[in-house]
């Protein structure tokens, strides 16, 4: 009996995932000219019984929109940069004829590595993941080789070890360079603030922060507020002001908010910023710019971030191919009042 030719044989034939196969096939998503005319030959030649190919005339586009998926541990609100970077995201990807909808993913899911309810991977041409660390989550998403992409990651993704493209903005020269201006101006007691394996983006302000204090010789000033739950309960970072015998004269802190949280911790101690403790930030969110006194930070290009998000993802659908890229979008530092008055 003659063994009935699949869709997965032709993928497994040519490299590619079932998913852009089916495309080809059945003349849905968006893909590269040269990648459908390679599937339709391979379909053709391997006897593929669904299979009408039509040299002279090309088939007709489809206009039903493309389905893409939002997978979120932490869904973006208010001012966090994702909720910005969103809205860019889902206009670019509607001029192109997607559609976005969005599954924040339960414990329970991740814990047993289930997908949301309702996420139908049949019809999903393409996944975007936001606040997305968890490793194993990570590595089954992978392996549902649907074009996949991630805005920062975990901490210590492996990139080789992901079929995914990701988009990340630029942390470590920024803080560095930020921390370095704060040594050249006479600080030496200096200490990171925010749980630096959170992700990889606080991770990598933690290692800009550590580059420079060792271009300079010098060691942090304490670690009491890099653990995990210092930040979670105002009671725990008001207990361990309290119980810092010296306080460093900086801190570099992971992100605004965790910025924001120490600053108003400090005021309750009757501890003022500038003029006792120095205090930056990271993301340039609207609250750094309302706080007393307005936080030094680093400026993330969020709406900018989502255009290319968008065009990450939707060549990597139309060009499954391509290799897949790391891309850090540049971010700017602003110096304001937290920082006092620095020779810059």
């Amino acid at each position: 009996m003659e063994k009935r030719v699949t869709i997965q044989d032709i993928a497994d034939s040519l490299g590619l995932s079932r998913n852009t196969v089916s495309k080809a096939l059945n003349n849905t998503g968006i893909l590269a000219e040269e990648t459908r005319r390679r599937i339709l030959e391979k379909a053709s030649e391997m006897g593929y019984r669904r299979f009408i190919y039509l040299q002279q005339e090309a088939p007709a586009p489809s206009t039903a929109p493309g389905e893409l998926a939002l997978l979120t541990q932490s869904m973006p609100y208010g001012s966090h940069f994702g909720t910005y970077a969103l809205n860019t995201f889902q206009e670019k990807i509607s001029q192109n004829n997607y559609r976005l909808s969005m599954f924040p993913i339960r414990e329970e899911e991740m814990a047993s590595l289930r997908l949301p309810l309702g996420f139908d991977k049949e019809k999903t041409d393409g996944i975007i993941c936001m606040e997305m660390f968890q490793p194993e989550y990570m590595e089954m998403l992978n392996s549902l080789h649907i074009p996949l992409l991630f805005i920062d990651t975990a901490y210590d993704t492996d990139f080789t070890q992901i079929d995914a493209d990701f988009l990340l903005m630029e942390n470590r020269t920024s803080v560095f360079n930020l921390t370095d201006t704060l040594i050249q101006n006479g600080y030496r007691d200096l200490a990171f603030a925010g749980e630096r394996r959170h992700c990889r983006s606080f991770f990598e302000r933690y290692q800009g922060f550590m580059d420079a204090l060792a271009e300079n010789r010098l060691t942090p000033a304490t670690t009491e507020f890099t653990d995990t739950n210092v930040f979670f309960e105002p009671s725990v970072l008001a207990d361990t002001i309290k119980h810092t015998s010296k306080l460093p004269e900086v801190f570099v802190c992971a992100n605004d908010f965790v910025a924001i949280d120490l600053i108003r911790a400090l005021r309750k101690q009757g501890i003022r910023v500038p003029e006792d403790v120095t205090v930056t930030g990271f993301d340039n969110a609207p609250e750094s710019r309302l706080i007393e006194p307005h936080l030094t930070t680093v400026e993330i290009p969020s709406a900018q971030m989502g255009y290319i998000a968008a065009d990450l993802l939707l060549s990597r659908i139309r060009e499954p191919e391509t290799p897949y890229r790391i891309t850090y979008v540049r971010t700017t530092v602003k110096y304001r009042e937290s920082t006092g008055k620095l020779k810059l």
